[in-house]
């Protein structure tokens, strides 16, 4: 094949043009096409091409369901509920795995689960999975990109590299997946009341907090975009460490972080360690919301008004403050040190909301009491 006439070297000299020009004779080699390699050069992804062939599929959703058992259309709406393209069936886009997870998915089918089950957990997986991976191709770049490597160079270090870790990848997922499985059946209830009804109620009661960085939006004007991630994935980790049973980290999302538990008090406890923490770190300033209430349990996340509350109650906090509801101050009177902010109206909700702020017993003030827009000197007793 002749390289220079296809254009596919061109704008290069020297060591560069001699690395892809090699590089191209390897993949022509291994069967890429010439549809696939000038796609794959107008798209600066050349030396990513041969990783992509080794990950890439053999196997047709017609060809799995001769072999498993499973119909090629279920194949195919299960990819596409992982968050990835539907193929047609005959499209080879899975690789030979994919031939165990079909014979897998029979078993599950088998025993009882119906597909709109099978589905929930389908997407659940796929938005998991696709946040994964994306860290992991990150982190891996950085790891094993070196300055003034040649696309020849990075192709064969990163397919190597891939396949030696790759079958190690799989009992870090299997044990992470047991012990978060394991986790959940500790925090099941399974009384007589379940029991009698055959199926786990969908809504409970629940403490809900949020906690978010003060002016992130306006921060990714003024700081770079390498900056502003690193400072997400120091609040992500930062909830992470501070998270202790019964309190569940539920997700982050860039600048917030959700928290749910089944009593107020821990809740609290690690919201403000969670702040103090972020202070150490020299973090932007956090705040946070706390209610309780109703909340339904779906895919691995919590809706409901509680939520909602939680959600309203974090954007009035100031920063570096822990806001909660009247709910969560009663529940948890002696343990805290509180201020009441006053009533506050809030979107969606009718009548206005008895708010409390925060603090470790240590900190309580002397003598005063916050009231949002100033201070006021301490009663003995607040009026209701």
């Amino acid at each position: 094949m002749d390289f220079a006439a296809a254009g596919l070297l061109d704008g290069l000299e020297g060591e560069p043009r001699r690395a892809r020009e090699a590089l191209l004779e390897q993949l022509v080699a291994d069967g890429a096409s010439l549809e696939e390699l000038k796609a794959a050069v107008a798209e600066d992804r050349l030396a990513l091409l041969p990783l992509e062939r080794l990950l890439g599929g053999r196997y047709s959703a017609a060809e799995i369901e001769a072999q498993t058992g499973v119909p090629a259309e279920l194949i195919v709406r299960i990819r596409g509920l992982l968050g990835l393209p539907r193929p047609e069936p005959g499209d080879r886009v899975f690789g030979p795995e994919q031939i165990t997870t079909a014979s897998a998915l029979k078993l599950f089918l088998d025993s009882g689960y119906d597909e709109n089950a099978i589905a929930e957990i389908t997407r659940v997986l796929g938005e998991g999975m696709s946040r994964l991976a994306a860290t992991v191709t990150a982190s891996f770049a950085e790891t094993f990109l070196r300055p003034g490597d040649t696309e020849q160079e990075v192709a064969a270090r990163f397919t190597a590299l891939t396949e030696q870790l790759l079958p190690a990848a799989e009992p870090i997922l299997v044990g992470a997946f047991r012990q978060h499985l394991l986790e959940a059946v500790r925090r099941g209830i399974l009384g007589r009341s379940e029991l009698e009804a055959g199926q786990i109620p969908d809504a409970q009661e629940i403490v809900v907090g949020f906690a978010d960085l003060v002016g992130f939006t306006r921060l990714g004007g003024e700081v770079e975009m390498q900056e502003l991630g690193s400072v997400a994935g120091d609040l992500a980790a930062l909830a992470g460490e501070a998270v202790a049973p019964p309190v569940r980290l539920i997700k982050t999302i860039g600048d917030a972080a959700m928290f749910v538990s089944p009593e107020p008090g821990p809740l609290v406890d690690v919201t403000l360690s969670l702040l103090q923490a972020a202070q150490d770190a020299e973090l932007p300033a956090l705040r946070a919301g706390i209610a309780s209430g109703g909340a339904v349990l779906r895919a691995g996340d919590y809706y409901g008004p509680s939520v909602n509350l939680a959600s309203r109650v974090t954007g009035l906090a100031r920063p570096e403050s822990v806001l909660c509801t009247e709910e969560v101050h009663d529940a948890v009177p002696e343990e805290f040190a509180w201020s009441f902010v006053g009533r506050r109206r809030l979107k969606g909700v009718g009548e206005p909301v008895a708010l409390y702020r925060a603090r470790p017993r240590e900190d309580e003030p002397e003598g005063e009491v916050e009231t949002g827009a100033r201070r006021r000197p301490r009663r003995r007793r607040r009026e209701r």
